[in-house]
C-alpha cells in the first residue's frame, strides 16, 4: 500500500510508516464506532488516532471530544492542535507554559500503578531462583537490553567500576526487559565484564515482574530522557531507592527516596551505586520514603480519581460547546 503512493501523499495523511497505517486505518472504524454509540469523550495515547478523530467531530462525523494523553513525546505546535491534552509530569506543564503553549482544556495527571501487586518483600523466592545469596545486594534494573537509549552498556561499564573500587562488596545487577536487534550483544558484552555477577531475563513474564522488584535493593534507570517511566513507578511502589539522570521528570518520579545523578558522566554512576549499597540505613530510609512517595501520587485509586474529573470536565465542555452551537 505505501509502495503505490507517492511519499508527500503518504505524509499527508498519516501513512509513512508501519504505525502510521496502523492509525489510520484503526482510526477509521473508531469513527464509526464512536458515532454509533455516541461517545462523549476519547482518551488515547496514539498521536495520529486522536488527531483524526478530533478532524472527525469537526466536520461533523462524530461527537466525541478527544484527550491525547502525550505518552510519545509529541511537539508543542502538534499538542497545540488539541483542545484536550494529558500531560503526564510537572515538568511538561512548565514546558507549556514558558514556550506560551498551555491551554486552559490541559491537565497534568501521571501514569499510575498497582501498589498492591508491586510491594515492598522479602524476594527470596526470586533469589534462589536466579541464584543470588541472600546476604548479597542486588541492584536492577527493568528495561528494554539495548544501548540507545537504555543505554544498558553504560550500567554494565558502572557495575563493573564498582566492583573494581569496591572488592568486598557482593553484588549482582538483575536485567530484565524486551529483546531488541542489540540484545544479544549487550549480553555476550556484560558476561565478559561481570562474569557470574549479571543475570539477564528476556521477556521475562509479566505476571512475575513484582518478585524481581522485592529482590532487589536499588533500581537504576539509565536512560538520560523519559516522558515518564512506568518501571520507575513500579519501582518506587516496590520499596526501591532510584538512581536516575538529573531530567525533571525521572528525578520527580524517583521522589525523595531517589537520587538523581550526572548519569552521562563516567563513574558517576558507579560512585553512587556503591555508596547506597554499604549504608544499610540509608537504603532502609530511602525505602520508605520511595513507597511514600508512590502512594501519593502514583497509586491506582488516587490516579483514576483524577481522570474520571477530568472526563467529567471534558464532557461537560463539550456539552456546553454543543449547546452554544444549537443556540445559533
Amino acid at each position: 500500500m505505501l509502495a503505490a503512493l507517492p511519499a508527500w501523499a503518504t505524509w499527508r495523511i498519516g501513512l509513512s510508516t508501519p504505525y502510521g497505517v496502523e492509525q489510520v486505518s484503526f482510526a477509521a472504524g473508531l469513527v464509526r464506532l464512536l458515532r454509533r454509540e455516541r461517545v462523549d469523550v476519547l482518551h488515547v495515547q496514539d498521536p495520529g488516532v486522536a488527531l483524526l478523530v478530533r478532524k472527525a467531530s469537526r466536520l461533523g462525523l462524530c461527537r466525541t471530544r478527544v484527550i491525547l494523553a502525550n505518552g510519545t513525546d509529541e511537539p508543542l505546535d502538534f499538542l497545540s492542535r488539541f483542545e484536550f491534552v494529558q500531560h503526564l509530569a510537572p515538568a511538561h506543564v512548565e514546558e507549556a507554559r514558558a514556550a506560551g503553549t498551555w491551554r486552559p482544556g490541559w491537565t497534568m495527571i501521571p501514569n499510575f500503578v498497582d501498589a498492591n501487586a508491586f510491594r515492598p518483600g522479602s524476594g527470596v523466592e526470586a533469589r534462589r531462583e536466579l541464584g543470588i545469596p541472600l546476604e548479597a545486594r542486588v541492584v536492577f534494573t527493568a528495561a528494554a537490553i539495548k544501548r540507545d537509549h537504555k543505554r544498558i552498556d553504560y550500567l554494565v561499564a558502572e557495575f563493573r567500576r564498582m566492583l573494581d573500587q569496591r572488592p568486598a562488596l557482593d553484588a549482582y545487577l538483575v536485567v530484565a526487559g524486551g529483546r531488541e536487534t542489540q540484545t544479544d550483544g549487550v549480553i555476550a558484552e556484560a558476561r565478559t565484564l561481570l562474569g557470574d555477577r549479571v543475570r539477564f531475563l528476556v521477556d521475562h513474564p509479566r505476571e512475575r515482574m513484582p518478585a524481581l522488584y522485592q529482590a532487589a535493593d536499588v533500581f537504576v534507570l539509565c536512560s538520560l530522557k523519559e516522558m515518564i517511566s512506568i518501571a520507575l513507578l513500579e519501582a518506587t511502589a516496590s520499596g526501591l531507592p532510584c538512581i536516575v539522570s538529573t531530567h525533571p521528570v525521572v528525578s520527580w518520579a524517583a521522589g525523595p527516596g531517589g537520587e538523581s545523578i550526572a548519569m552521562e558522566e563516567t563513574g558517576a554512576l558507579a560512585l553512587a551505586m556503591g555508596r547506597l549499597l554499604e549504608d544499610p540505613a540509608a537504603l532502609a530510609r530511602r525505602a520508605l520514603a520511595s513507597r511514600r512517595h508512590c502512594l501519593d501520587h502514583f497509586e491506582t485509586d488516587r490516579v483514576v480519581d483524577q481522570i474520571q474529573d477530568y472526563y467529567q470536565f471534558v464532557a461537560t465542555r463539550g456539552r456546553l460547546a454543543a449547546q452554544v452551537e444549537t443556540s445559533r
